[in-house]
């Protein structure tokens, strides 16, 4: 089943698809996907950035494709650490990944809001959340200012906490979302609302299963009812540059995700 540039959006899923590195991946997925999802490392114990070689190569395959990428920002970034020296460290992590990537096709950067490693802002008091989405904005001011690139190209993705909380950062700076569907059924928030309130803004969807309580499963272990909410929600609202990126991270899971949505073609 092939489900490429048959959606009115792009259809894609993550670059950890075989078990092999970024570049096999973007082989494997060119024929198969519209958008691949860089899943990106940097840090001072492991990198998978890809080489200048690797980045014509990419480029090619685009061309070769029709691709698009989409591009996550690593994980271990806290642009809403309470250490300034800390979020200086993360804005500069996010900018040599911006700059690695400068040339691709890109459909998004996705990013994540947290406040450093394990950290549960659920945990936080009124007045701390309201000290962690200062410093959020900060953050993204500098990143904004620095990148040179248009904020709408960063996607703030909704995470264990309620997404309103970070709202404001996102609606001042003129952020777009990516609306992960997943995250809102794994941790138990109404993902008809936050389509409704959200999908105007919503760059990138990420989509994933939950199976033996862990979530990035196959579509195949997705409420059926959501999936089909959000699928009919994006027929009815069709944005061709907006992602639908199924974030799962092997081969059997992505068949069978594609088997899932095949009846939606």
């Amino acid at each position: 089943m092939n489900c490429k540039q048959r959606f009115p959006f792009r259809f894609g899923t993550t670059s950890y698809i075989i078990p092999d590195e970024i570049m096999p991946n973007v082989e494997f997925l060119k024929d198969k996907v519209d958008d691949i999802e860089l899943v990106l490392f940097e840090s001072d114990e492991f990198s998978n950035l890809p080489s200048q070689s690797d980045i014509v190569k990419l480029n090619t395959l685009a061309d070769e494709g029709a691709l698009t990428y989409s591009v996550h920002l690593p994980l271990d970034v806290y642009l809403g650490h309470d250490e300034r020296k800390e979020r200086e460290r993360s804005v500069a992590k996010c900018l040599r990944v911006i700059d690695c990537c400068r040339s691709l096709p890109k459909s998004a950067f996705v990013m994540h809001f947290e406040a450093g490693n394990g950290i549960d802002i659920n945990a936080f008091a009124p007045g701390e959340q309201l000290r962690f989405v200062d410093r959020l904005s900060e953050s993204v001011s500098m990143l904004l200012r620095e990148s040179g690139e248009a904020a709408s190209a960063f996607c703030a993705e909704n995470l264990n906490y309620p997404f309103e909380l970070v709202w404001p950062v996102v609606d001042e700076y003129g952020l777009s979302i990516t609306l992960d569907v997943g995250h809102l059924e794994f941790y138990g928030f109404p993902a008809k609302q936050h389509l409704e309130r959200y999908l105007d803004r919503t760059r990138v969807l990420h989509m994933h299963g939950t199976l033996d309580s862990k979530d990035h499963n196959s579509l195949a272990f997705m409420n059926p009812r959501t999936l089909g909410m959000v699928m009919r929600a994006l027929h009815e609202n069709p944005v061709p540059e907006r992602v639908f990126t199924m974030e799962i991270f092997s081969e059997d899971d992505f068949m069978s995700s594609c088997k899932a949505v095949e009846r939606f073609l």
